[in-house]
C-alpha cells in the first residue's frame, strides 16, 4: 500500500502566493471576482468563529491551570507568561526602531494608474456571537469559576467545546486557508499592490529570525544567572530541540526531545517531567514575537498610527488569548485576529496577511517556543529542586 503523500501548511500557503500572483495577471475580472466572492464568506465565518476561539482556548486553558495550582503551577506559568510579554516588549521596541528604516508607507490600496480592487458578486453577513472583549472576559470568568467549583460538569463541558473549536479549525478553515490567501493575493495583484507586499515580507523575516537568535541567547543569559552556568553551552545542548521543532512544526510533537536535552542540562527529572509538558502549552514567546513584529510593519506598511500604549496593551492580551493554541495548526494565530482587530484596527486583509507571514515563519517561531522551554525549565528547578526526589508539596 502507498503512502499517501501530504503537503504541509507551509508549502500549500507558498504555493498559494505564488499561483495567486500569476493568477492576477492572466485571470479575466469575472473569474477574479468569483474567488472575491469566496474570500468575502470565509472572512464573515472567520469572523463569527474568532470569538468562540478565544472562548474555548482561554477558558479550558485557565479552568485547568486554576484546578492543579501548586507552588511550582503557578511559578511556571507566571515565568511564562512574563517571558511571552518581554519578547513582545523587545519586539515593540525593535520593531519600532528598525522597521521605519526598511518600509515605505503604502497603503494597501490601487497603486497603479485605473487599476481597483476585485470586488465580490455577493457575500453573506454572519454576524459575531459576542465580541472579542467580551469573548476574554467571559473566558475569564468563566474559567476562574470553573476552576473554583468541585463538580465536574462544566469542566468537562469547555473541554467538549474546545475541541469542537479545534475540529472547525482544522477540518474547516485550515484546508480551505490556502484559497482564502490565494484569493488575497490574487486581489493585490490585481490591484498592483503585490510587489510592496512581498518586498516588506522578506525584510520582516530576515529581522525577525535574527530577533529570534537574539531572543534566545537572552533567555539563557538569564538562565545562566540562576544556574551559574556557561549560557552558550547550555543553548547548545538544547539544539536537537530547535531542530526537531523546525522539523516538526509543533511543540508537542518535540516534547520527548525537548524533555530529554533539558535533563542533560541538569535539570532534576520530576522538574522537566512537569515544566516541559506545561510549556508546552502556555510559553509562546517566538510566537508572540513574531504576532508583534509583523503586526508593526503592516501598520507601518499602511500608513497607520500607532504608539507604546497600545501595543502594551496588546501584548498583554495576547499573552492570555494564545495560551494552549499550539496544539492547532496556526492556533496562535487564529486566536490573535480578534485583538489584531479590536485594538490595533486591523481590516480583513491586512488579517490575511499576518495569517500569511505567521505560517511563513511557523516553524522558526515553534522552534524559539520549544527552546526556551529549556530557560524556564532551569529557573524553575533552580527555585524549586530540594534532592534528588520529588518534593510533594510542591504540587500541592
Amino acid at each position: 500500500m502507498k503512502k499517501k503523500f501530504k503537503i504541509n501548511l507551509l508549502l500549500q500557503i507558498v504555493i498559494a502566493i505564488g499561483v495567486g500572483i500569476g493568477c492576477g495577471y492572466i485571470f479575466p475580472e469575472w473569474l477574479g471576482r468569483l474567488f472575491a466572492t469566496f474570500n468575502a464568506i470565509f472572512s464573515q465565518f472567520l469572523g463569527f468563529l474568532i470569538p468562540l476561539i478565544i472562548l474555548g482556548f482561554v477558558a479550558s486553558a485557565i479552568a485547568d491551570i486554576g484546578r492543579n495550582a501548586g507552588k511550582m503551577l503557578v511559578a511556571t506559568a507566571a515565568i511564562a507568561y512574563l517571558a511571552t510579554i518581554c519578547s513582545g516588549f523587545l519586539s515593540f521596541a525593535v520593531g519600532d526602531t528598525v522597521f521605519p528604516h526598511l518600509i515605505t508607507p503604502k497603503p494597501l490600496s490601487s497603486e497603479l494608474p485605473g487599476a481597483s480592487d476585485l470586488t465580490p458578486f455577493f457575500t453573506i453577513d454572519i454576524p459575531p456571537l459576542m465580541t472579542v472583549m467580551t469573548a476574554l472576559v467571559l473566558a475569564f470568568l468563566l474559567g476562574i469559576c470553573i476552576a473554583s467549583l468541585k463538580g465536574d460538569t462544566l469542566r468537562r463541558c469547555f473541554s467538549e467545546f474546545r475541541e469542537v473549536v479545534e475540529m472547525a479549525i482544522r477540518n474547516v478553515i485550515i484546508p480551505l486557508l490556502p484559497l482564502y490567501i490565494f484569493g488575497i493575493f490574487l486581489n493585490m495583484t490585481y490591484s498592483g499592490q503585490v510587489a510592496t507586499v512581498l518586498g516588506a515580507f522578506a525584510k520582516i523575516i530576515l529581522v525577525i529570525f535574527a530577533l529570534h537568535v537574539f531572543l534566545l541567547i537572552l533567555q539563557y543569559c538569564i538562565a545562566a544567572l540562576f544556574v551559574r552556568r556557561n549560557p552558550f553551552k547550555l543553548l547548545l545542548t538544547m539544539l536537537p530541540a530547535y531542530f526537531t521543532a523546525l522539523g516538526t512544526q509543533s511543540s508537542a510533537a518535540t516534547i520527548p526531545v525537548t524533555l530529554r536535552q533539558t535533563m542533560k542540562m541538569g535539570v532534576s527529572e520530576d522538574v522537566a517531567g512537569f515544566v516541559v509538558p506545561l510549556c508546552a502549552t502556555i510559553h509562546m514567546s517566538g510566537s508572540t514575537m513574531k504576532i508583534v513584529c509583523c503586526a508593526i510593519a503592516l501598520m507601518l506598511m499602511q500608513g497607520l498610527l500607532f504608539d507604546f500604549p497600545m501595543f502594551a496593551g496588546f501584548v498583554c492580551m495576547l499573552g492570555i488569548s494564545i495560551i494552549a493554541a499550539p496544539g492547532v495548526p496556526g492556533g496562535a494565530i487564529m486566536a490573535s485576529l480578534g485583538i489584531l482587530a479590536s485594538i490595533l484596527g486591523f481590516s480583513e486583509t491586512s488579517q490575511a496577511l499576518m495569517i500569511a507571514l505567521y505560517i511563513a515563519m511557523d516553524s522558526f517561531g515553534t522552534a524559539c517556543n520549544v527552546t526556551g522551554d529549556g530557560f524556564i525549565a532551569l529557573i524553575v528547578d533552580r527555585i524549586f529542586r530540594v534532592g534528588p526526589k520529588r518534593n510533594q508539596s510542591l504540587y500541592e
